[in-house]
């Protein structure tokens, strides 16, 4: 959009997630979030929130993780980004159990409001900083989630393949 304002939507979406977060509520119903938001692209939904059992299902249809990280792989490729398949896929199971929505919303980056977002976590912050030309400026978006996180993990530790915590 021109004006730089989400769409209606996508702003509804984000905000009945973080309130469902707020309230503790458990919520498994890709069915009933999609009730909500009939016309909406399901990838721009978050598809969990990391607050105790809290979540939103993902659609079977947004779940392509293998194609995610081989698509990054090619991208961090072009760019001489190191990283493996392994590597990526161990941290991405670590961080956020392969969800594209998972959201951190306890933590202190959470506490200092900029909650960790997408498959590896990333904060605002980082994914803007090391973002990867050729990607989405969405950090939602998986391919661009694991860019610019792997571009983060190589410039501090070499590689994600160096990470087996927290980063």
């Amino acid at each position: 959009m021109a004006t730089g304002h989400r769409s209606p939507s996508r702003t509804a979406r984000r905000l009945a997630a973080c309130a469902l977060a707020a309230a503790s509520l458990s919520i498994v119903a890709t069915a009933q979030a999609s009730a909500l938001v009939p016309d909406a692209p399901a990838r721009t939904l978050p598809a969990a929130v990391n607050l105790s059992a809290t979540k939103i299902a993902p659609t079977a249809a947004s779940n392509d993780l293998d194609g995610w990280i081989r698509e990054a792989l090619g991208v961090m490729g072009a760019h001489g980004i190191p990283g493996s398949y392994e590597g990526i896929h161990r941290n991405v199971m670590r961080e956020s159990g392969g969800d594209p929505g998972a959201i951190n919303l306890w933590d202190s980056n959470a506490a200092a409001g900029i909650p960790s977002k997408g498959l590896l976590q990333v904060i605002d912050p980082t994914f803007e900083a090391y973002h990867v030309d050729g990607t989405s400026w969405d950090i939602w978006d998986p391919v661009a989630n694991i860019a610019a996180a792997c571009n983060y993990a190589a410039a501090r530790y070499g590689s994600m393949d160096n990470v087996d915590s927290a980063y």
